[in-house]
């Protein structure tokens, strides 16, 4: 949706982000059915938050190679990378607010799930995972990071907006962008993790959380702030060229 791309580019914030990618699936793409079983009965399918689904529209606004290499070569976050996770959110609210008005302004109906902190605190449970309805979309794969490696890297905030209208889905690709899953090589995500909390085949969320909640209290200045993002920047696949 050229929408999009012009309200990244209106935010004016081109020292933060890139400019965007975008991918659509079909509500009743049987992946859905599965991420029940791969993330969780909790997980809702599109029709259980809009019964008349037919679209999701996923959207990846990726984080600039300045912020990226900001993050990189010190225990701690960035204010840079903790200012670009804020600032991400509001715009995917934004923009997935804008989808939802100029379709209803067409007579089509469409929701959306807000960016981030949809999860249970107790549980770390999320009714509706971003990243795997991206997938689902053809927008990447994921890697041994646990983040979805686009063609222009992983680093960056993913938006959903379910919508009743029918766009044609798109393909999910075949090639591997994470380097382990390419040759056995890398794992830079896991050997920079300052609480040891990823590994091949374990990820350890509770702890990786209090890690981002210690985080939160370097920038309460800038707003809720629970990052880390070493896994994310770490690779070759955090930022990709085209």
């Amino acid at each position: 949706m050229h929408l999009i791309s012009t309200a990244v580019s209106e935010w004016q914030r081109p020292e933060l982000f890139r400019q965007p990618l975008v991918g659509f699936s079909a509500a009743d793409d049987p992946s859905y059915e599965q991420l029940k079983e791969i993330v969780g009965p909790w997980h809702l399918r599109p029709q259980d938050i809009l019964p008349q689904a037919k679209t999701i529209v996923s959207f990846f606004i990726p984080f600039s190679e300045q912020v990226i290499l900001s993050n990189r070569g010190q225990d701690r976050p960035s204010r840079a990378w903790a200012e670009s996770y804020v600032e991400a959110n509001k715009l995917i609210n934004h923009i997935s607010e804008e989808i939802i008005s100029f379709l209803q302004n067409q007579g089509i109906g469409a929701v959306t799930i807000k960016a981030t902190h949809t999860y249970a605190e107790s549980t770390l449970q999320a009714s509706w995972s971003h990243r795997s309805a991206a997938y689902i979309a053809g927008l990447g794969k994921f890697g041994v990071n646990r983040m979805l490696i686009t063609p222009v890297g992983c680093a960056g905030r993913y938006g959903s907006v379910i919508i009743e209208q029918e766009i044609a889905p798109d393909t999910r690709p075949v090639k591997e962008y994470c380097i382990y899953y390419q040759d056995g090589s890398c794992l830079d995500c896991i050997a920079v993790c300052p609480v040891n909390a990823l590994g091949v085949d374990s990820f350890e969320k509770f702890t990786c959380h209090a890690r981002l909640l210690e985080n939160a209290q370097e920038f309460t200045d800038i707003g809720t702030c629970d990052v880390c993002g070493k896994c994310v920047v770490a690779g070759p696949c955090a930022i990709i060229e085209e």
